[in-house]
């Protein structure tokens, strides 16, 4: 059994559990909250669950760790992103008790991302990395967390509307770190995702032919892809080429090391583009749009950006303000076409000569 006894001013309990002792501080000076902390902990140790005060030593950052360990010893692709996203929840939770983080915490969260612009589905990218921190920490043997809180997550629209004209590609081109440069270019053209771009090395690309390929498993949709360089990538990577470092397998990098996370350079860069709000992913809403508009048939660009589903491929394939006025154009013309066949129609019914109206229609 347990005992109540005192420190100072300040009742201690201790009790037992599997033989080991616990002592725990009620933070009070009077007996009879002791007490009922006592009798708490008695509770939780007869139904075979962990003492309170166990998850109460539990920071936020041991359970970021092992949420990274997982990525890591699982080899999975998006270990970049979970980092991204760890960096950004210990902005807010870094040191935390994981007993002090709440509901209420998580949306004082949210509303502080809200604050700084960020988008519904990034947020909630977040919120899902938090999720599985919470239910890993839970699966352990024994477990770090009491219990996992509830995370809401935010509406997210699923209509992609992003993307950038040829004269806004080149103005936020110029205005780039010269390291996104050139990612940047590669976007524009292939639509590849952001991951996939920077983990390209320089041994899947054939220069001779053309050629980059990756080997099935280096996708997010596990297939092998082949890609064709047009002239202005060619030039591009040959460029890169030429200024390869030995002791860097990768296409595009920072001082030989690979390119993390760029979300403050990109800002800045739209902002002096006047693109403020665009994103990156933007590039392969846009990669897809041009391919199709030039003729390359919905198959091929869906190979080409590595698009799995077709579902997924007509949520990219979006309109704009000319596309629009194209359309309405495409309308009249067929209008005035049929008005045209409607008025020979009636007149040929009426007996009038045929090739003086024929010779109204072309005039």
């Amino acid at each position: 059994m347990g005992t109540v006894y005192r420190r100072k001013n300040i009742f201690w309990i201790k009790y037992y559990r599997n033989g080991k002792p616990y002592y725990e501080s009620s933070h009070s000076n009077k007996k009879e909250v002791a007490k009922r902390l006592l009798q708490g902990r008695e509770g939780e140790i007869s139904k075979g669950e962990l003492p309170g005060i166990r998850f109460e030593k539990v920071r936020f950052d041991e359970l970021a760790e092992d949420f990274l360990t997982d990525y890591r010893i699982n080899g999975k692709r998006t270990l970049d992103k979970a980092i991204c996203s760890v960096k950004h929840l210990k902005e807010v939770f870094g040191g935390m008790r994981v007993t002090e983080i709440t509901t209420a915490k998580i949306k004082e969260y949210v509303d502080k991302e809200m604050t700084a612009s960020l988008s519904n589905a990034s947020i909630n990218r977040e919120l899902a990395a938090l999720k599985r921190i919470f239910h890993l920490a839970a699966q352990c043997t024994p477990p770090k967390v009491g219990q996992v809180p509830y995370i809401p997550m935010l509406k997210e629209s699923n209509t992609r509307k992003g993307f950038f004209e040829y004269d806004e590609y080149l103005t936020l081109k110029d205005t780039l770190p010269s390291h996104l440069r050139s990612v940047a270019i590669f976007a524009y053209h292939t639509g590849w995702r952001l991951g996939e771009i920077r983990g390209l090395t320089w041994d899947k690309v054939d220069l001779k032919q053309g050629i980059i390929r990756l080997d099935p498993g280096e996708t997010k949709n596990q297939e092998a892809r082949t890609i064709y360089l047009n002239e202005e990538l060619v030039k591009e990577i040959k460029a890169l080429h030429s200024n390869r470092r030995l002791d860097c397998p990768y296409v595009f990098h920072l001082n030989g090391q690979p390119i993390g996370e760029f979300r403050k350079s990109w800002k800045t860069a739209c902002r002096m583009a006047g693109l403020k709000g665009r994103l990156f992913h933007d590039f392969r809403r846009t990669a897809i749009r041009n391919m199709v508009r030039s003729g390359i048939t919905e198959r091929v660009a869906m190979v080409i950006s590595g698009h799995k589903t077709r579902s997924v491929f007509d949520r990219y394939n979006i309109v704009n303000d000319n596309d629009l006025k194209e359309a309405a154009k495409k309308q009249q013309a067929y209008l005035d076409s049929q008005a045209v066949t409607e008025m020979v129609t009636k007149r040929l019914h009426s007996g009038q000569n045929v090739v003086f109206l024929e010779a109204q229609v072309n005039g």
